[in-house]
This record gives structure tokens, sequence and C-alpha cells, in this order.
């Protein structure tokens, strides 16, 4: 086993170095949220965890003065489903000091040192049980450590002898760490902590992910107690402010709670871009402006913004005015505030970015342009030339310096939720800063930690506390005495190029909007999307993903209203209304012009039909036509447009089968039908009333003379004949 980390610890560094610290909802779903935003170890991460661990850390968060004695913490970690066997761990130092930030970390990384070890201590572990962990400690007396002079000094642990059910040898696992030996205290240090939240579905955080993010065991609200009490300065994503502002009276109470508190905290804050987006991807886009929200209107139920009869003005459910002034609503009427409330951090001091590092001079200028005389940026200190404190200029640009050591150092503990994982990482970024601050104990020191939507409290607390220094926040770090320092980062321009064609289709999104009435239910989840895909905490593959995934969206949202294939129709009238099916997969109705142009001239079509769709529907719209003298097959080209010209759907081709003809024919056929019926129908009923008035007349003539029965002639096997009846009746007269 050659273990040296535990699965929450050294391997923080690893995943915030493969992948990042923030997943955009674009991805989640993004978010922030539960949905909840979470930002997991990779599954290379899980499969890689060793299964035995040993942990170490030495002094007060590894710092320790001179000439003074020590405890070593080690903790066993067994992560494996057996029994770990007792064991023997071994504490060594090694007195060669790390000279640099980079030794430190080559050292912690990678187990890379000149010198060598002397022990300081040793004992036995006991067992320790399956899926549990064991601490033991070992006291380093202070004539062990002595003769070491201030500085930063490499220690390791060793477990040996320690193995699981069924192994028949184990090799040793390893931990490393580092020991500070200092007898002055931290420079001044202000700690930067982003408050950011990712939604699941790109744009804002509803009311259910609200609710889980400001419940009490929430991820916003273990960042409002994660500073509570300290000097950190607050970077906001007002996305967040504007996720609880647009629901007005149906904000979740608990976020409203959450609102109310961060407003509370006398903690210095700036807001970051709407979404975090990155400044610096949007200047080497070519941007003359910082990308905002086209609208947050279409989040707004109006019914949420009524000022209940009775109720005071201040009773209305809005947040608080800003500069704009929102004027105060009457009872019974809705007050929508504006775009520029709903968004606003209270408090927040304007003209600060926090972009990413890789920057240009041009970058820079662009940034003057975008913030206004006054303006300061973030800026790593590995994108630096030169030694710098907390703040530096570039040019004429104005920067406040984080130190990208401590920075990494301290981010890994605040998002460390093993206590004895964390207190390793506070050794190092205690290592960290101790070297940043050596060439000039005095200066001021800028950490700022990572974009990490899912931080614990504990941990986020006992990260500040290891270096804050209270009173030192934003106001002062900008009084400090700047220093002179160059640019020398290599800037990815990829990303400027890859939002130059999200807002590419964004404009083929823009035609496309004008089926619907109002334009902004789409573009405004869609610009919002934009801004989060950019975000500065994504990886450079994070970021491909999440620009991928608003192409994708972007061209399943155009392919949305189409004309489905249709087979042929048979036209078998001269006049009809022909109906063609319209496709609509958006959530709101759609107003299209179908148009229709005929291959042959034998069938006169309407060109243009006005009609709406419902949402997720298939439409009829129909299309009167008229044929004339002939038959044969047209082929009637489809095209559907919005009112204003613009092209929604490919051409779709239907073919018609034009009998018109038949329709004469069989109308003839039809008609002589029905004279050849009703003429039958006449001749069978003459007949038969012809037969009824001969009946009644012989009934009449037998009633008038009964003796006249005697004069019948008698017949057999046959009936005598009606007319020689009545001649021979005749001739007897005459006779007579």
């Amino acid at each position: 086993m050659t273990a040296t980390t535990p699965e929450n610890g050294h391997r923080t560094r690893l995943q915030r170095v493969a992948s990042g610290s923030v997943i955009p909802a674009i991805v989640l779903g993004l978010c922030a949220t539960g949905t909840g935003s979470a930002v997991a170890a990779t599954d290379a991460d899980a499969d890689d965890a060793p299964a035995i661990e040993l942990i170490l850390s030495a002094g007060v968060r590894g710092a320790i003065a001179p000439g003074s004695g020590t405890t070593a913490s080690l903790t066993v970690q067994n992560d494996e489903s057996s029994s770990l066997s007792a064991g023997r761990v071994t504490v060594e130092i090694n007195r060669t000091a790390l000279s640099s930030p980079a030794a430190v970390t080559s050292w912690l990384d990678d187990d890379e040192v000149t010198g060598d070890f002397d022990e300081l201590g040793t004992d036995a572990t006991g067992a320790v049980d399956a899926e549990s962990a064991a601490t033991t400690t070992i006291a380093v007396p202070p004539e062990a450590l002595a003769d070491l002079a201030p500085g930063v000094y490499p220690l390791r642990a060793t477990l040996s002898g320690a193995q699981t059910q069924g192994q028949s040898d184990s090799d040793a696992v390893t931990s490393t760490s580092v020991l500070v030996v200092t007898a002055t205290p931290n420079p001044p240090i202000a700690v930067i902590v982003p408050i950011t939240a990712t939604p699941a579905r790109g744009a804002l955080l509803t009311s259910e992910e609200l609710t889980v993010l400001t419940a009490p065991d929430g991820a916003l609200t273990a960042a409002i107690d994660g500073v509570r009490g300290t000097g950190a300065i607050l970077a906001i994503d007002p996305a967040i402010t504007a996720a609880v502002n647009v629901l007005g009276s149906t904000a979740p109470q608990s976020a409203r709670e959450w609102l109310r508190q961060l407003d509370e905290l006398p903690n210095d804050r700036f807001a970051l871009q709407f979404g975090d987006a990155d400044a610096t991807t949007q200047a080497q886009a070519g941007l003359p402006s910082l990308l905002q929200p086209t609208s947050l209107l279409p989040f707004v139920n109006p019914s949420d913004f009524v000022t209940p009869a009775g109720a005071t003005p201040s009773d209305a459910p809005t947040p608080s005015p800003s500069s704009s002034g929102t004027p105060s609503p009457s009872p019974g009427s809705p007050s929508i505030p504006s775009d520029a409330d709903l968004r606003a951090v209270d408090g927040a001091t304007a003209g600060v970015l926090w972009p990413r590092s890789d920057v240009t001079a041009a970058d820079l200028d662009a940034f003057a342009g975008y913030v206004g005389d006054g303006g300061v940026t973030i800026l790593s200190s590995a994108s630096l030339g030169g030694a710098a404190g907390a703040r530096a200029t570039a040019g004429t640009s104005d920067i406040l310096v984080s130190d990208t050591a401590a920075s990494d150092a301290l981010s890994d503990a605040a998002s460390e939720n093993d206590a004895a994982s964390r207190q390793r990482l506070l050794s190092e970024a205690t290592a960290q800063v101790y070297l940043s601050a050596l060439p000039n104990p005095a200066t001021p020191l800028l950490v700022g930690l990572d974009r990490d939507d899912t931080r614990s409290a504990d941990a986020l607390r006992e990260a500040i506390a290891a270096v804050d220094s209270p009173g030192f926040g934003l106001t002062e770090v900008l009084a400090t005495p700047s220093v002179p320092v160059s640019l020398v980062a290599e800037p990815d321009t990829s990303r400027g190029a890859a939002l130059q064609r999200m807002l590419a289709d964004e404009v083929v999104l823009d035609d496309f909007a004008s089926i619907l009435d109002d334009r902004q239910l789409l573009l405004s989840p869609k610009r919002i999307q934009i801004l989060r895909a950019t975000a500065v905490g994504l990886t450079a593959k994070k970021f491909d993903e999440a620009t991928a995934a608003v192409h994708i969206a972007t061209t399943a949202t155009l392919d949305a209203v189409d004309i489905p294939p249709s087979s042929t129709i048979q036209l078998l009238t001269a006049n009809a209304d022909l109906p063609f099916s319209v496709r609509n997969d958006l959530p709101w109705p759609v107003n299209v012009m179908l148009s229709v142009r005929p291959s042959d001239p034998r069938l006169d079509v309407q060109k243009v039909t006005a009609a709406t769709i419902q949402p997720n529907s298939n439409g009829r719209v129909k299309v009167p036509v008229s044929a004339r003298v002939g038959s044969g097959e047209v082929t009637l080209t489809l095209e559907l447009s919005s009112p204003t010209g613009v092209q929604i759907s490919q051409p779709e081709r239907v073919r018609v089968s034009v009998r018109a003809e038949w329709e004469t024919i069989g109308l003839a056929l039809f008609g002589g039908l029905i004279v050849l019926l009703l003429s039958v129908g006449v001749i069978r009923t003459v007949r038969r009333r012809r037969r009824e008035s001969d009946a009644e007349a012989g009934v009449e003539t037998d009633a008038a003379d009964p003796h006249e029965a005697d004069d019948v002639p008698e017949t057999v096997g046959s009936v005598e004949n009606v007319d020689d009846v009545d001649g021979r009746r005749a001739r007897e007269e005459r006779d007579e």
C-alpha cells in the first residue's frame, strides 16, 4: 500500500485540479441544489481512492514556536470491508527547510524533497474496524526540534505491519505533511469567500431549490454560518438574490430569512457578475459591455407583487428599492421591481471584477470600459510577474492580488469535511502563507477561495479563522499601497470564440422568438444559460461541456416548431380546405404563417394562412384550395414563418392527387340513380293505387245490386275476364 491521502483530504486537491469546483447548471442542473448544487468527486477519483489511509498533522494548524515541542496526530482510515489489524506508526522530519511555495506543493503532492529524515517518535496502533477510523498521537519533545530555525520542514509518517483480513502481507502506508517553525505572526490577511449556487436547469434557482439550499442544513445556510463572525470579504452572485426576489410573496420563508441574514452581516462585499459570468471571456470575445440578463420579467408572476388591501406600502412583497427608486405600490395593484432591484446585492462595493486571471493588457483596458474609472480587478499572483502583496498596478489598471499558493491550500481546507484531513490541509495553508509573507512580513496578503457551492459551515469557518485578520477587509485592502507588476499569463482565447458562437446562436433565437407574443420567454432564460456557461469556476473540460449544452439546447428550441411529413392527399372536389399539421413542442402558444406554393397551375392555393398553435401539441391549419380543369399530381411546398417574416421551418413537400372532374361524374351518376329510384317508386305507387281503386269499385257494385250475383257466370279453374262480363251484360239489355 502506498496511499497517502484520505478520501476527502489530499484528493480534494486532485479533484480541484482535475475538474474545478463549480458544475454549471446546464449540466445539473445545474446545481447548487437538489436539488441543490453539488461538486462531487469524479468516478476516477473514487476508483483511485486508497482503501487504507494515514493522515498526519502536527502543531496548531501546522505551526509551532521555535524551541517548543509538539504533538503529532495520526489517523488511520480503513475503508475496507474487513477490519485492519494492529500495526506501528513512525513519524519523521526532514531538517532541510522547504524554500518556496512550489517546493511545498512538490513535497505534499509528489513526495519529492532533498535531505534525510530523522525519526521523531513511534507508537503501536490498535486494530481498526471496517469502514472506520482510529487516531493516535505521538508526543515530540522540545529537544527533538530545538535545532530547527524558523522555516517550513517536511514531515512524514509511516504505517507498517497492519493488514486486512485475507492479506498475506502488507505494504507500508505513508502520509506527508509540514511543520512550520515561526516566531512572527501572520501579516494582515483578507479572505474572499465566493457565495454561489448553480440551478439544475441553467437559469434561476427554483422555489424548491431555494428551499433546499436555505434549509438549516442547506449549502447557502452553511455559507452564511461559515462567514458569520469573521472578517471575510463576500463575493455574492446576484443571481441568488434575483431568484429570491422574483418570487415576491411566494418566496420560501427560509429563503427570505437567508436574504435578511445576508443583508445584516457586517462583512464587506461585492457582487460577482450575474451567474458568476467571466469578464475575461467577454473581453476576449470583444464585447463592448458586460453581459446582463435581458429581462427577469418572464420569471415574475405579477400576482406575487400585489399589496394586500389595508396593508401599508412597506408590507408589499418587493425587495428593498435600489438607487433606481421603485415607487411604492398602491393596495390591490401589482408593483413589479425593476431588473436592477431584483438582482441588487445590498451594501455591495461597486466596480470590483473577479474574473479568470489569464488576462492581457487589452483585457484590462476592456475592464476599465466595463466598470468605469475607479474599478479594480482581482487576479491571481500566478498571472503576474514581480513581487506583490495584496495590491498592485499593471499599467494604469488597479489590481487586487490573491496569493495563488495560499488560496489553493485554503480552498482545499475549506472544502474538506473530515476534521483530520482538514488539519493536514490547514498545515499546508499555514506553510504557504508563511513563505508568501517571508520577503516582507508586514505586506498584507489577499486569499481568494475557489468557487464551491457545497462547503460545510465548520470547514469554511475553520479555514477562514486559520488566516483571517479581523478588521482587515475590502476597504483596508483597497487602501494598501500598490506595486507595479506585469502580466505573464497565457490567455485562453478559445473561450472568447466560444462565447461569440453562443451569442451568434442567440441572434438566431431572437429572430425565431418572433413567433411568441413575448420574446423574452425564450431569450431571458437563454441569456442566463450563456452567462452560466462562461462561469469563472469552470475548468476547460466543463466549459466545453457547458457551451456544447447551450448549443444543443438552442438547436432543440429552433426545431421545436415544424411541419411534420405528410402522406399524399386525394383531392376529389373542385374546392376544399386542405388540413396541414404543425408541431409545437414549446410550452407557449406560437403564432405562425403557413405559406403554400403549388408546382402546377391546375391548383389554386391560398398563399399564406395565419394560425396559432397551442403549446405542446400538433395543430391543424386549413388552407383553401381550388382545382381547375384537369387532373394529375401536384406538389405543394409548405413553409412556416413568423408574423415578421422570419423563416421558422425547412420547406416540406406534400403531394396532392387532383381528380376534380370526378365530382361531376359522381354527381351525374348519383343524380341518375336518384331519378331512377324515384321513377320506380312513382310507378309502384300508381299501380298500387289503381288496384286499390278497382277493388273499392267492385265492392260498391256488389253492395248496390245483390241479385245480380246470380248472373255471374260460374267459372271452373279460371276467372272470367271482366270485359267479357260487361259485354254480355250489354247485349242482354239490347235484346230486351
